[in-house]
């Protein structure tokens, strides 16, 4: 059993159950494997939570990346850009990613874990103003992705694919403006 196999069933658990099910027990049954195989990966819960939320920031964090450099690299507004393009892609995903965002954003409801999701927030939406044609307007791009990830993380059927992709669409003309 990987890592990896160990924190898709610790998100399932998550997703499914909500965070008052995420025990060691319960994720170690889901995943397939004794509790002590799981301790050998991850010997607290608060482990297990720590890397759920940095395998989402890297994730996440590599989209934009790959983004930005269809996007021109340094161009004016590519960041902007990127970051619409990288939450489109966790809505419409095949994976549906969003849930594991939203279950870890719930895992990591105290300061201490929350604090590596905040640092990454401030990285994605503290940008140099003068990244972007129209700073005003390119927060705002990126604060309505934001929302309707969070919206969609509620309720997932709210939108279907033609509702996303013109949602995604409408978006990026904006920044054309």
């Amino acid at each position: 059993m990987t890592k990896e196999a160990i924190l898709d069933a610790a998100e399932a658990v998550l997703s499914e159950q909500g965070t008052q099910a995420l025990t060691l027990n319960a994720v170690a049954d889901r995943a397939g494997v004794s509790k002590g195989g799981l301790l050998y990966h991850f010997p607290t819960k608060d482990a297990l939570v720590r890397e759920m939320v940095a395998r989402v920031i890297r994730e996440f964090d590599d989209l934009i990346a790959s983004y930005v450099a269809s996007y021109g690299g340094d161009a004016p507004g590519a960041y902007t850009r990127a970051y619409v393009e990288a939450t489109f892609e966790i809505l419409t995903g095949e994976a549906r990613a969003y849930r594991r965002w939203s279950a870890i954003t719930a895992a990591a409801a105290d300061p201490e874990q929350a604090e590596p999701l905040n640092e990454a927030m401030r990285r994605w939406h503290g940008r140099d103003p003068a990244e972007d044609p129209d700073p005003g307007l390119a927060a705002v791009v990126r604060l309505a992705a934001e929302g309707l990830w969070e919206v969609v993380s509620h309720d997932p059927a709210l939108y279907d694919a033609d509702q996303l992709e013109a949602l995604r669409r409408r978006l990026l003309d904006l920044l054309e403006s």
